[in-house]
């Protein structure tokens, strides 16, 4: 579906809770900053004009709160969509999340339905530290019970916020800060995308090949998209066909549209600015290797965050971060091109 109208992922976002919420009553958004700022990251703005302080609620700073909050409310026949300001904050609700969110459906027997909406800021490469710039994906793609989406640009922003809620099950949207399209902080150009302006959704599980090609598969997802992207672009001055797949949504995962791509061009590289060791790279080739490692022609690469905790320092963040330059030679190294570009 093409659109001409072209929206950042912020704004994508917002019109697609606006949209939800004109439509069913029982949606309403609550978190910090999320009323009168608009979400320090833009994904409210402009919501609690239309819509008021009963259904777009400002929250003390108490992520145990609200997020257990959202989990009542969402169980109760409510819609919450919960807004935990970075990430790296999970460690004081993880018991609301995983304890509660993800499992109560199992343990009502089917009987509770927990259709909420975790939307949370991910990311690198501006200066945040340690405590405001991880990724984890893997952290909750590896529970069950939990379905998680990382969009890589306004239309699937919006497809798939609208498939989150009205999903039942508790949904982590996890949308990179750095594809947001804010004033202060730079984006890739390809994030903003026409965006139609009726509602539409994106189904889980069904990766996207934004980048066809028959040398070698990049599988990634969010900001590594456009990473990916500019790496296939320099190898193709080389004379390196560069296939890019968009995950999209983790769990559920494609991995039948990765087969089918790595069956075609042999070789595979993985990128996810997530932590290396235990994560959505080793997953990816897992799953590879235990359906026919013969399709391979040559050693898989993943290319990821170090296992280090993420350094405030400009020049170091830059350096630990996956790039282009990183991948490119990943890919290189499984044609077994030694030279560097």
């Amino acid at each position: 579906m093409a659109s001409d109208r072209v929206l950042t992922v912020s704004r994508a976002m917002a019109e697609a809770i606006g949209q939800e919420m004109r439509t069913d009553p029982n949606v309403f958004v609550m978190g910090e900053d999320i009323g009168a700022y608009g979400g320090i990251f833009g994904a409210t703005q402009g919501l609690l004009e239309e819509f008021g302080e009963e259904r777009v609620r400002d929250t003390p700073i108490s992520e145990t709160a609200f997020i257990g909050a959202g989990v009542g409310a969402a169980m109760s026949g409510m819609r919450p969509i919960v807004e935990l300001m970075f990430v790296d904050f999970f460690g004081v609700c993880m018991d609301a999340i995983y304890n509660m969110a993800a499992k109560n459906i199992y343990f009502s027997g089917g009987h509770f339905k927990v259709p909420l909406v975790i939307m949370t800021a991910t990311g690198g490469g501006y200066c945040d530290a340690g405590q405001h710039s991880q990724t984890l994906h893997a952290t909750f793609a590896h529970m069950p019970g939990l379905k998680v989406v990382a969009p890589s640009n306004a239309y699937d922003a919006k497809g798939l916020m609208i498939s989150a809620i009205r999903d039942d099950s508790p949904v982590l949207y996890m949308f990179h800060k750095g594809l947001q399209g804010l004033v202060w902080m730079a984006s890739p150009e390809g994030a903003a995308t026409g965006v139609p302006e009726e509602s539409y959704t994106v189904p889980f599980g069904e990766a996207k090949v934004v980048r066809p090609g028959n040398d070698v598969t990049i599988v990634t997802l969010s900001m590594m998209v456009h990473r990916a992207l500019e790496a296939a672009e320099t190898l193709a001055g080389e004379g390196i066909d560069a296939e890019v797949i968009d995950l999209r949504t983790l769990v559920p995962l494609d991995r039948e549209k990765v087969l089918r791509s790595v069956a075609k061009t042999g070789r595979l590289v993985v990128v996810d600015e997530d932590y290396q060791s235990f994560g959505v790279t080793a997953e990816i080739i897992a799953s590879v290797a235990e359906t026919d490692p013969a399709m391979l022609k040559a050693a898989p690469r993943r290319v990821a965050y170090p296992d280090i905790p993420i350094p405030y320092s400009r020049p170091m963040e830059q350096f630990a971060l996956p790039n282009a330059k990183k991948i490119a030679d990943a890919v290189r190294q499984t044609l077994d091109l030694k030279k560097a570009a």
